[in-house]
């Protein structure tokens, strides 16, 4: 969330962003909101200087034994006011709370300019593109055909978008997660396992509420979500918490399966793990200090990019513009993998630095040695990686003429296989 005073103080800046990020928002409610608020404040300033005066009077007549009855009266009139002032400013400020908790985050300096996905700016790109002496099978049949995915059977138990892994498949998802796990923690990551299960609060801390609430599974008595990502979760880990300079930064990694309405994805997709309601993931998040919050983010790229290069699954880097960004986001790299049955790159992590839009709304603070007050952190996050999508890639860049899928090296001795048949 924006700071309401920086957004009183930049109004032309915000509007500059939005229109860049392509939102039409008007922010002629929140400076209509903000000049409720600053009457109220001089109403209610007012009244409480002339209560004090008053009651100053009050004092020096009751000890002269005059009648001080008329006053005493007034001042209960002028308390009633005041309290009806501070309902009217409580009200006002969840008016501007809400506005503020549905404008998007201020695109970094860096961050290209663009309307859509087709203006994001590759980076760089890694591997070799296998060329083929056959035409590659798209994964959901190579699945089919070795009998380790079930798309029918999925369907059969819950609905479209849910799918059974099985034997040698379901081995496969179980082995990049433990792989990711290990490489992550290797580098000074720590692992968790949060609650799949969040509160209402949770979800707006991280930015998913009031925005995206079509995109969420909710339970409703009691009223939780499941988590569309383990970002959620593990950023609440400091909710409402001070830390201290020393303990920054604090990196975390977690696996989670992961909900998802797709709200708005019908027709995408249809077929095959890119597009599920239910997919399984490693995350990564980073609570940092604000100064080193740039050099974290190409860190956790890089983190998440060695994921794929161990792998040997060739991928490409790109940095998205401003039309395409998050919601959250100040900037974002997409990591996205070849796919050689589609001939095009598809995401597989995104990695984005929130700087202290989530920290503001989670009120995730920092207290600096030597220094006074608090400020607040920031805070990353990126897929390292999406189980799923990682295995696609894999069926489809490892298969063979014969039907099998050769599996990748740093993966046998998960298996204990070196191929699928």
């Amino acid at each position: 969330m924006l700071d309401a005073r920086f957004v009183r103080d930049n109004i032309d800046l915000i509007k500059e962003s939005l229109k860049k990020r392509g939102y039409d928002t008007d922010l002629a409610y929140f400076q209509s909101c903000e000049k409720e608020r600053l009457q109220f404040l001089k109403e209610a300033e007012d009244l409480r200087n002339k209560r004090n005066i008053v009651s100053e009077e009050i004092g020096r007549l009751k000890k002269q034994k005059a009648d001080t009855q008329s006053l005493i009266e007034q001042m209960r009139i002028v308390g009633d006011k005041i309290k009806s002032i501070e309902e009217e400013l409580i009200r006002v400020e969840n008016d501007t709370t809400n506005f503020l908790l549905n404008l998007p985050n201020i695109p970094h300096h860096t961050v290209p300019v663009g309307k859509d996905e087709a203006e994001n700016i590759e980076l760089r790109r890694w591997g070799e593109i296998r060329e083929f002496d056959f035409t590659p099978l798209n994964h959901w049949d190579i699945g089919e055909i070795l009998d380790i995915i079930d798309f029918n059977r999925g369907s059969k138990i819950t609905g479209s978008r849910f799918t059974v892994m099985k034997g040698l498949g379901a081995k496969l998802e179980r082995a990049l997660m433990n792989f990711m796990l290990d490489l992550n923690t290797s580098k000074g990551y720590k692992e968790i396992f949060p609650p799949l299960m969040v509160n209402s609060e949770s979800m707006t801390g991280t930015g998913q509420l009031p925005k995206f609430d079509a995109e969420l599974f909710k339970i409703v008595d009691p009223e939780y979500y499941l988590i569309p990502t383990a970002e959620v979760p593990v950023t609440n880990l400091h909710k409402n918490e001070i830390l201290r300079d020393e303990q920054l930064p604090i990196y975390y990694t977690a696996f989670t399966p992961c909900f998802r309405r797709e709200a708005g994805s019908y027709g995408k997709d249809v077929r095959g793990l890119i597009r599920q309601h239910q997919c399984n993931k490693v995350e990564l998040v980073k609570f940092v200090m604000p100064e080193d919050s740039y050099d974290e983010l190409e860190k956790l790229t890089a983190d998440a990019e060695d994921i794929l290069q161990k792998l040997e699954l060739p991928y490409r880097t790109i940095t998205l513009c401003t039309g395409d960004m998050g919601f959250a986001s100040a900037k974002t790299y997409d990591i996205e993998v070849w796919l050689p049955a589609q001939q095009r790159y598809r995401e597989i992590s995104s990695c984005s630095n929130f700087e202290d839009f989530q920290a503001r709304r989670a009120n995730i603070r920092v207290k600096k040695e030597g220094k006074k007050g608090t400020e607040f952190i920031h805070t990353l996050n990126g897929s390292g990686l999406a189980i799923g999508r990682t295995l696609v890639a894999i069926l489809e860049n490892y298969q063979q003429k014969d039907g099998t899928v050769i599996i990748p090296e740093v993966l046998q001795p998960y298996m204990n296989a070196d191929i699928i048949k």
